[in-house]
């Protein structure tokens, strides 16, 4: 074992050139997985500092995942609503030991209005009650504590962008027109929200849930543990969530918890994505450095070495390569994990302060799986030096092998049939699921080409070698020679190129055609004249306004909610979370392509299902869908209708007031406006304006019905890919520079036959061009197939949605990266005086 590891470490130092290819991959490879890793830690255990519950030792809220009975354990999503906790609960839990007090927190949108009638800004701004205060704990700067129903304290920061001091007037908006309250007090102020506190009475009566409460904040006894406390009141809690230490703010802001699904969501999936791409970056890596080494294990065959010992060195090299990249991998993944979050915070997916988790988990699973990867990599790549005969050895070292074994070539071509398989769902299924079928099967299209390389590659070059030499005559015939003889390496070179262009344009025009669909059903399905919405929703008392005006034929107000699902396949059960809309009669605003029933049937306990989610639970009209709102209270709901235009509306549409019970600040989104035929359009849109409902906009034209989420997603996924891409982009630079600098020897040997440095610079310049065109033609045609059948599925229309620029973009980055990699590994190269090179080792 000492022999082979010292034989191995000494191979290392003398060939630092070939092994930095493998070096380089496994060490941004590892980077990458770490830093999906320690995400997803933190989507498990990280969150934001609690503000409003900093004094209390627990915290009790509404269960913050829905997990159905009988199902397993990890089958779970997270609720799209603010869940509520029963009031009642407080005086259960106040006779707990230990527990000092228990108070039930009301919290319900609040927003002051300057004296012009502008809604003031910043943090989100919300009500609540001063018993609550005490969780805080909020002390009072200056005044006193409310103590009539039209008293109101604020905090600092608010009371100071208001203008107003103790005893001053300020009008305030909840639900309804802005009233006007007294200014009893001032408190500190937070820095994540802006806090108005109401007496107990008057915030009950304002947050509109009767008997339902926030959260239940508790102060312990002097010396009683969190946790012990926390235990204890579990036992009486019921379904409620009880929560200490971090957890605490995953009841106080919605955000953080979905923050921590989205995290494990993101982490899974992009990490999966990542895996997959490091292990083939790597195994293409560790297969060009070890076929770069043909003569020295050639000769080591010719002295005996026996096909064992072959692969016992390559695999004690790997070893001690992938460990070293490894662990310094898995510490440059915290780095890439900051990055990240950095990036989603931008982009506004999580919240800007939320924090990450930090442990050597991701770091060690990493470097695990990096040395696993290189492992597996260099056994395969290893079998045919190590099997070939002695006597053939020699001769086996001096030609490349052309053909390819049986079993590559069956299980290439399985992946690219699988992959065009895999790319004709779109046409069958619809939604997200459908856009990540196509993006997973251009990678398996890549991957199965890439596994038959020298085959594509070696068709290519068959004709492009004689045109080649047509053209450009000596380095033309010279590149074509060498690109039909190399026909492995310039496969080697041509395919994470390919990869790359085909992976950047999936992710990128596989979300466009998406959005574009939707946006296309939207404007197709949307009659109203105006929409009317607001920064922080709409009251629902807006509709009902807007329909007395003169000249308004209709007014539909429109909550966007979501809804969880609970599907069984099998002996496995799926909870997913799918968008939902809540309306008010939709009878000249909206055309949901209704197929059999009446929307206007749809009152009390009813609900509406796109046609594709009625065929998929198998449910006709009349029947009972059961599902959970978005709070997570389940619903058993009659089918009184079903339509076909799921992409703009999504699978289930609710009564306005039901959608409205369940949204935690109790308002609506937007009112839909159609103006009577022959109403002047400039006095409807003056009446709206003058609406008493500050802050409220008018527009001409409805958005997409997931605009926000959807335009966050988009970013989402171009973060996603920039990473991928900018990984495959230096495996890209990696396998061009170690394929060209190989070379050395064959550069010298041409010219010292005559050949001119000009001559095999022009030579390796019309190679690269041979490498960018296959790459930019196969990658196109790649990710073109599954795009076009998404199109043809999502929109009828087999061209991608998304701008021209963008693909121009990404060959031109493809083509610069190919011809700058092989152009300084040549000029390198031919530094060398001819008759040093033709010595140097291959």
């Amino acid at each position: 074992m000492v022999s082979v590891l010292t034989l191995a470490w000494q191979t290392i130092r003398t060939r630092l050139g070939g092994f930095t290819g493998a070096f380089v991959a496994i060490l941004c490879g590892t980077a990458l997985v770490a830093g999906c890793g320690v995400l997803m830690e933190s989507g498990l255990r990280a969150g934001v500092p609690t503000q409003r519950y900093a004094a209390a030792a627990v915290v009790v809220g509404g269960a913050q995942t829905v997990h159905p009975p009988g199902a397993d354990a990890l089958t779970f999503d997270q609720v799209g609503e603010q869940p509520s906790v029963p009031s009642e609960l407080a005086g259960r839990i106040a006779s707990v030991p230990g527990v000092r007090t228990a108070v039930a927190e009301q919290s319900f949108p609040a927003q002051v209005v300057t004296a012009s009638g502008e809604v003031i800004g910043g943090p989100q701004s919300l009500g609540h009650n001063w018993d609550a205060a005490a969780l805080a704990p909020f002390r009072l700067s200056a005044g006193r504590a409310p103590g009539a129903p039209d008293e109101v304290v604020l905090d600092a920061e608010l009371a100071q962008r208001a203008g107003v001091g103790v005893d001053g007037k300020v009008r305030i908006m909840t639900r309804s027109v802005p009233a006007e309250f007294r200014v009893s007090g001032i408190v500190d102020a937070l820095s994540r929200q802006s806090a108005l506190f109401f007496t107990p009475s008057q915030a009950v009566e304002l947050a509109a849930r009767p008997g339902q409460a926030h959260a239940i904040g508790v102060l312990a006894e002097p010396g009683v543990t969190p946790e012990t406390l926390a235990e204890r009141i579990g036992a009486v809690a019921g379904d409620a969530e009880v929560t200490t230490g971090v957890e605490r703010s995953t009841i106080e802001f919605l955000d953080v918890s979905q923050t921590r699904t989205l995290l494990l969501a993101i982490a899974g999936s992009f990490g999966g994505f990542a895996l997959l791409v490091a292990v083939f970056v790597v195994a293409s890596t560790l297969a060009l450095t070890i076929n770069q080494r043909r003569r020295e294990f050639a000769l080591l065959r010719a002295v005996a070495a026996t096909p064992r010992q072959i692969r016992k060195l390559i695999g004690t090299e790997t070893t001690i390569v992938a460990l070293v990249a490894g662990v310094l991998g898995g510490a440059l993944g915290l780095a890439v994990a900051s990055g990240l979050r950095d990036a989603f915070a931008a982009i506004g997916v999580i919240p800007a302060d939320f924090g990450l988790a930090i442990s050597p988990l991701p770091a060690l699973a990493a470097v695990l799986l990096g040395l696993g990867a290189a492992r597996l990599a260099a056994w395969a790549a290893s079998r045919r030096p190590s099997s070939i005969k002695p006597v053939e050895a020699l001769g086996e070292a001096a030609v490349e092998r052309r053909e390819l074994g049986r079993a590559r070539v069956l299980t290439g071509w399985g992946l690219v049939l699988a992959g065009f398989g895999g790319a004709l769902v779109p046409l069958f299924l619809r939604g997200d699921v459908a856009t990540a079928v196509s993006s997973m099967s251009t990678l398996v299209i890549v991957i199965g080409l890439a596994v038959v390389g020298p085959q594509v590659t070696g068709v290519a070059v068959r004709f492009l070698g004689p045109l080649l030499a047509r053209v450009w005559r000596i380095s033309g015939y010279l590149a074509g020679a060498n690109a039909q003889a190399g026909t492995r390496r310039l496969a080697a070179a041509a395919t994470p190129l390919m990869l790359a262009i085909a992976f950047a344009l999936a992710m990128f025009y596989g979300p466009t055609s998406a959005t574009a669909a939707a946006a296309e059903e939207t404007a197709a399905s949307t009659t109203a004249d105006y929409v009317l919405s607001g920064p922080a929703g709409v009251s629902p008392e807006v509709a009902a306004a807007a329909a007395r005006l003169p000249g308004v034929a209709t007014a539909t107000p429109v909550v966007r909610t979501s809804v969880l699902t609970v599907s069984t396949v099998g002996d496995s059960t799926e909870v997913q979370r799918t968008s939902a809309q809540g309306l008010g009669p939709s009878q000249g605003v909206l055309e949901l392509g209704v197929d059999s029933g009446r929307l206007a049937d749809l009152t009390g306990d009813t609900v509406a299902l796109s046609r594709s989610e009625a065929d998929w639970q198998d449910k006709k009209l009349g029947d009972e869908v059961t599902f959970y709102f978005g709070d997570g209270v389940p619903a058993k709901l009659r089918l009184v209708a079903t339509y076909t235009h799921d992409k703009a509306f999504g699978d289930f549409v609710l009564p306005v007031s039901l959608a409205r019970q369940h949204n935690g600040g109790r308002l609506d989104d937007s009112v839909l406006v159609r103006r009577a035929p022959d109403a002047d359009p400039a006095a409807v849109a003056a009446a709206l304006r003058s609406l008493p409902y500050p802050g409220l906009t008018v527009a001409t034209a409805l958005s997409a019905p997931e605009g926000g989420e959807g335009q966050a997603q988009f970013y989402l996924n171009l973060v996603a890919a920039g990473v991928i891409v900018g990984y495959l982009a230096i495996s890209v630079a990696n396998t061009l520079v170690l394929t060209t600098a190989q070379r050395s020897r064959e550069f010298a040997l041409l010219r010292l036959v005559g050949t001119t440095r000009r001559q095999v610079t022009h030579m390796m310049r019309l190679e690269a061009l041979v490498t960018v065109g296959i790459a930019v033609v196969a990658g196109t045609l790649v990710a073109l197939v599954p795009l076009g059948l998404l199109n043809v599925g999502l929109r009828g229309s087999p061209v991608p949605s998304g701008s021209w620029t963008v693909y121009f973009g990404i060959i031109g980055g493809a083509a610069a990266l190919g011809f700058l990699a092989m152009g300084l590994s040549t000029f390198v190269a031919l530094r060398a005086r001819p008759i040093d090179a033709i010595g140097l080792r291959e």
